[in-house]
């Protein structure tokens, strides 16, 4: 049953997803590999969230919240053994984030890679912090974890990489 949204939550909502649905997208094509499948999942999370009684939900936690229901859908996604095509086999572009540069496919399948080394956890942190320019606590609530341990995974994954790169230097 959809609940109505007040006014004044939902032109907020409204605000939050505008400003943020390229970089959503983005987000959501670097974990799942193919830019059409990304625009579906979220979709699927503003539906969701339009759905949802998010009054209890503070104004400067409306975007990680929908961050949040985003990164869960792309798990999902990843778990309900839809085919992943790797971003090498789409044509789609990565949409655009806030900064100017974007990153080419081909740097994206090196990070990958590189991420592939490491264990799951410290792969997304990094990823997240790197790759999406997400601060530590931003990363903390969409992951729902203390922000402590965010950086320590961070950290972790970071002296993994590194380790590895003097390795195959």
């Amino acid at each position: 049953m959809t609940k109505k949204l007040n006014i004044h939550t939902r032109q907020l909502l409204d605000e939050v997803i505008e400003a943020n649905l390229n970089y959503l997208v983005r987000f959501a094509t670097l974990r799942i590999g193919c830019k059409a499948d990304a625009e579906d999942v979220v979709h699927e999370a503003v539906r969701r969230i339009l759905e949802t009684d998010i009054s209890k939900i503070k104004q400067d936690s409306i975007r990680m919240y929908l961050f949040r229901v985003v990164y869960n859908l792309c798990k999902d996604f990843y778990i309900g053994e839809r085919s992943l095509r790797p971003l090498t086999e789409t044509d789609d572009e990565i949409p655009d984030s806030s900064r100017e540069e974007e990153l080419d496919i081909e740097e994206i399948e090196r990070l990958n890679t590189l991420l592939g080394t490491l264990p799951e956890r410290e792969a997304e942190v990094v990823r997240m912090n790197v790759m999406d320019e997400l601060s530590f606590v931003e990363i903390s609530q969409i992951l729902s974890t203390p922000a402590s341990t965010v950086k320590s995974r961070f950290k972790s994954g970071m002296d993994k990489l590194r380790k590895q790169y003097i390795k195959n230097k």
